[in-house]
């Protein structure tokens, strides 16, 4: 089995910084894609961020854009989001989502998501 476990959330006053990671364990071979992503009350889960397998590829939602940046480290199976100049609207829970395989087959290639963390940003 794979485990998530996210970390990094809080409150934060409006132009601060947080620096959400996600951890990934157990029976992995390999993570392709690692992203985030959030859900505000009442809205629909949207993309933050991605960023490919060897890291030389992201993509950013037009709200984060300029603000996060996202990375990962490979020997750790961790992805990051480092998170500035944040805004009210950017309140939400926060999930790392990894596209791994956990066998050498490629039919053991799935999405897996973290539990999620909650970001308020609020004075």
């Amino acid at each position: 089995q794979v485990q998530l476990v996210e970390s990094g959330g809080g409150l934060v006053q409006p132009g601060g910084s947080l620096r959400l990671s996600c951890a990934a364990s157990g029976s992995i071979f390999i993570i392709y894609r690692m992203g985030w992503y959030r859900q505000a009350p009442g809205k629909q889960r949207e993309l933050v961020a991605r960023i490919t397998s060897s890291g030389d590829s992201t993509n950013y939602g037009d709200s984060v854009k300029g603000r996060f940046t996202i990375s990962r480290d490979n020997a750790k199976n961790t992805v990051y989001l480092q998170m500035n100049s944040l805004k009210p609207e950017d309140t939400a829970v926060y999930y790392c989502n990894l596209d791994l395989q956990t066998g050498w087959k490629s039919t053991s290639r799935s999405d897996y998501w973290g539990q999620g963390t909650q970001v308020t940003v609020s004075s």
